[in-house]
């Protein structure tokens, strides 16, 4: 009898202690070979995106004389961009140490320069991802943004003043940029602004940015506002280089929820979605209004609707992506044919009018197509929810006023140290053969 009660005893021992026990054993999390193995594609997608996918884009639509020009700017910010992420920017952005402190509401940190202390087992808090291939994910980011503000001063700039210029536009800009929108301790992230992959990261600092730099820069050599705009050089490059964004995107959308599950699958949905409404209703337009659908048309709607529908990847739903599509093409279109002309800026290949605008126009609709369906909680306005709304407006205003006032104070530094605009000549001669001693095409003899 004594045994029994004994036995009793340790059993119910065992039992009362089983809780702890099962918490002290429970496995730690561990990475996920399928949500690796997707990132590691769309990492290649969103790289893409830059080179060649942008590259050729912007390429074909310059004249011929200045096409290596962009060319080289594509490939030059993809190296350098590329070392600065992970020497600083990546532990600007996503580090950590400096919380608590008057820093900390700029940048996370100084913790994880060159990676330090980041080891490839070493996991993105809250996924099942190897930290540095979230590095690298997010560095294709930081390579496409100043990448995008090309498109603005194309055809009248030095090399070694548009290289300087974005180096420190990096650093100084986007990092904090992205610190807070998608570092947990960043002010908007914790507002609750929805920015899925890059609406006010990536768009809206990079269209507004673009708008202040050629505002300062001037306008290109024989630029005139009506009637006889500059023809792009290589339209088959425009198409080329559209199909390649338009592709990329999907790992710039469908990758930022860094899992291979239901709102990947969301993301990827109305990201296409949305690309062919805007295209086609841009198409649309241009048949109305001039009477025959361009290429380049199709092309720049199609990015326009990219652009839109990138911060609400992850909380559109079908309705969301037909709504930004078509608002985001008639809006780029008014900007891109009329508004531009009659302000007379010359934002040679619209950066401003298609991927600031498009970036504002997607980051507020945020606000009003977020399905609780899909986002499993936040809704915009249309499900009732004008908190939303007004949080995404505040993001959007302050990101425009942010991005505006770096950009000025660093083209007027930089501007003053080494200069920015080309001379006569070389803008004249072309900047392939000015700044880098090179010929697109060579000439029959």
């Amino acid at each position: 009898m004594k045994k029994i009660v004994k036995i009793s005893g340790l059993l119910l021992g065992l039992l009362a202690f089983s809780p702890m026990l099962m918490a002290q054993t429970e496995p730690a999390p561990t990475i996920d070979s399928g949500d690796t193995a997707w990132l590691i594609v769309a990492t290649v997608l969103v790289l893409m995106m830059t080179i060649p996918g942008l590259a050729l884009f912007y390429g074909g639509l310059v004249r011929r004389k200045n096409v290596l020009s962009v060319l080289m700017q594509c490939l030059a910010l993809t190296g350098v961009i590329s070392i600065i992420w992970f020497a600083v920017g990546y532990s600007l952005a996503f580090g950590g140490d400096a919380k608590g402190t008057f820093l900390g509401n700029f940048i996370g940190g100084f913790d994880k320069f060159f990676l330090n202390g980041i080891t490839p087992s070493t996991i993105w808090t809250g996924y099942k991802i190897p930290e540095i291939l979230f590095a690298l994910f997010q560095c294709m980011f930081a390579v496409i943004t100043p990448a995008l503000i090309i498109g603005t001063f194309a055809e009248r700039v030095k090399f070694s003043g548009f290289l300087v210029f974005s180096i420190l536009w990096s650093i100084i800009v986007y990092s904090p940029m992205a610190f807070f929108v998608w570092n947990a301790d960043g002010w908007l992230f914790k507002l609750g602004a929805l920015d899925f992959a890059g609406g006010t990261v990536v768009h809206i600092n990079a269209g507004v940015s673009a708008l202040i730099f050629c505002l300062l820069v001037g306008r290109r050599k024989g630029y005139k506002t009506t009637g006889h705009p500059i023809t792009p050089h290589n339209i088959p490059f425009v198409v080329i280089g559209t199909a390649l964004l338009w592709l990329g995107w999907f790992g710039f959308n469908a990758g930022s929820g860094l899992a291979a599950n239901g709102i990947a699958a969301n993301a990827f949905l109305v990201t296409h979605l949305a690309t062919a409404v805007a295209a086609v209703t841009w198409m649309a337009l241009e048949w109305i209004i001039n009477k025959k659908p361009t290429i380049v048309g199709f092309c720049t709607g199609a990015v326009a609707g990219l652009v839109a529908i990138t911060p609400a990847a992850g909380s559109a739903d079908v309705l969301g992506a037909f709504g930004i599509g078509i608002a985001v093409a008639v809006i780029c279109f008014i900007m891109v044919a009329y508004v531009k002309n009659k302000l007379t800026y010359d934002d040679s290949l619209d950066a401003f009018g298609v991927h600031g605008i498009g970036g504002i126009v997607g980051s507020i609709l945020t606000g009003v197509f977020a399905s609780p369906i899909v986002t499993g909680g936040a809704k915009g306005a249309l499900y009732g929810d004008w908190h939303q709304l007004v949080v995404q407006l505040i993001a959007t205003g302050f990101a425009i006023a942010f991005s505006a006032v770096l950009t000025f104070i660093l083209f007027k530094i930089v501007d003053a140290i080494i200069g920015i605009r080309a001379t006569k000549e070389e803008e004249a001669i072309g900047l392939d053969i000015s700044q880098h001693g090179e010929f697109a095409y060579s000439e029959d003899e």
